[in-house]
């Protein structure tokens, strides 16, 4: 099989064969020296088109193996990671109607199903065991303050692939003790994410070591775009208005990618907004977007963002201080005429008990970040009439036990009969909603 694919630098241009060759450059350009790199195809988009009109079950992404940057696919490494399911939650159009007078359409889309970590990060992880396994790569490094870790972990244990993960001190325990329960190495860096991130690149520098280089990498964007071919396969529409949780930035470029390649096919006539959601105790990119906002965005403003050092945030996967894709996010922003918010921290519980109030689906707290931005958008008047959303759930409560703990909030603790009190569940919504539009 021919080479089907080949990159593009998005810096000057300079074209760039293979993934071999990108390694073998340093997943570096060789006449700029930027990593920013735009994955090309051969293959016929109308391909593509009709991708989307398979109604049967899709196991994974690699239904749209033809855009995706493997060759062959003897190489692919899955885990029965599944594709991201996509519900319709009326609830959440009634309340926006109800108390806001918008009338929208929501989707959820949720990533909670497969049979791998059961976050978004397994479709990334699945893309790259393959492509590594595909280019020969023994070992591989990643910093991660945690989904990324186990996803990558997983994927590249099945591949018989060597990982490093290089993780903040403050990383959640179940996070690290799931990375050595693969047989891959989890080294604690005493310090927050950037610190984390810096040992890894001196560490694979001095030994040689390939790494991810992070939100831009092609084995992350050209994985995570796939969720708009979904949006397309199991709901016929894109959305208006995009919601995701914030640390790095991956999605935002990944879904203006999967737009710029179905361009072409004039079967989207609008790209979403896109409103991003940081949770307040780790916010920069909020900071700098209000920042630049009110001073009605002056030349360089892309580059003038604020650097958090060991950020205090519970969502320690949101936890990204120094946020180094800014420049890129706000662009994207700017030119969705979307926006960057944060979300108060103290009542992520209560969204999440909503949630599995009315849906039964348990939430973790990054998920929680991005309805909790849904709520505020609303309150703000971010969604407009007509508009359609779609709010990413980027991971259920699986790997975040202390947050599953906080769920609690009905008990009775009785040493008789006399002591328990009465339940009505209709009560129990009533209060719930009124803590979290209050």
């Amino acid at each position: 099989m021919s080479q089907k694919y080949f990159f593009v630098c998005r810096n000057c241009g300079h074209r760039i064969e293979s993934f071999d060759e990108w390694f073998r450059l340093g997943q570096k350009c060789p006449e700029c020296g930027k990593n920013f790199i735009d994955t090309k195809y051969t293959t016929d988009l109308d391909k593509l088109k009709k991708l989307f009109q398979t109604k049967e079950d899709v196991k994974s992404l690699w239904h749209y193996f033809d855009f995706l940057p493997l060759n062959h696919k003897e190489n692919i490494v899955s885990a029965g990671e599944g594709v991201p399911q996509i519900d319709r939650w009326q609830f959440l159009e009634e309340v926006a109607s109800k108390e806001f007078n918008t009338k929208c359409k929501v989707y959820a889309m949720r990533h909670n199903t497969g049979n791998a970590t059961r976050t978004f990060k397994d479709i990334a992880g699945t893309l790259a065991a393959s492509v590594l396994k595909e280019c020969g790569i023994n070992e591989y490094a990643v910093a991660s303050t945690g989904n990324t870790a186990n996803a990558f972990s997983h994927y590249l244990a099945m591949a018989g692939i060597s990982l490093y993960v290089f993780m903040p001190e403050d990383a959640v325990k179940e996070n690290i003790a799931s990375v050595s329960s693969y047989g891959q190495k989890a080294v604690i860096c005493k310090g927050d994410y950037a610190f984390a991130k810096k040992i890894a690149g001196e560490f694979t520098a001095k030994n040689n070591i390939l790494m991810t280089i992070g939100n831009t990498d092609p084995l992350r964007v050209e994985a995570k775009k796939t969720w708009v071919y979904e949006w397309l396969r199991q709901v016929g529409e894109t959305p208006t208005v995009y919601f995701q949780a914030l640390s790095g930035g991956t999605g935002p470029i990944a879904v203006e990618k999967a737009f710029d390649e179905i361009e072409p096919l004039n079967i989207v006539s609008k790209r979403p907004r896109y409103i991003s959601v940081q949770p307040s105790l780790c916010d920069p990119m909020t900071q700098a977007w209000e920042k630049a906002k009110a001073n009605n965005f002056p030349k360089g403003w892309q580059n003038d963002f604020p650097k958090i050092p060991n950020p205090k945030t519970n969502v320690q996967t949101l936890a990204t201080g120094v946020p180094g894709t800014y420049p890129i996010i706000a662009d994207i922003t700017k030119n969705s005429n979307g926006e960057i918010i944060s979300f108060d921290e103290s009542r992520l519980v209560d969204i999440a008990r909503l949630v599995t109030f009315k849906t039964g689906e348990k939430i973790g707290p990054a998920s929680a970040v991005a309805m909790g931005g849904f709520f505020d958008a609303l309150k703000k008047h971010l969604v407009k009439d007509g508009e359609i959303v779609m709010i990413n759930m980027g991971e259920g409560v699986d790997r975040a036990s202390f947050f599953l703990q906080e769920y609690a909030y009905n008990e009775d603790f009785v040493s008789s009969v006399d002591e328990i009190k009465p339940f009505s569940r209709k009560d129990l919504e009533f209060r719930l909603w009124r803590n979290i539009l209050k």
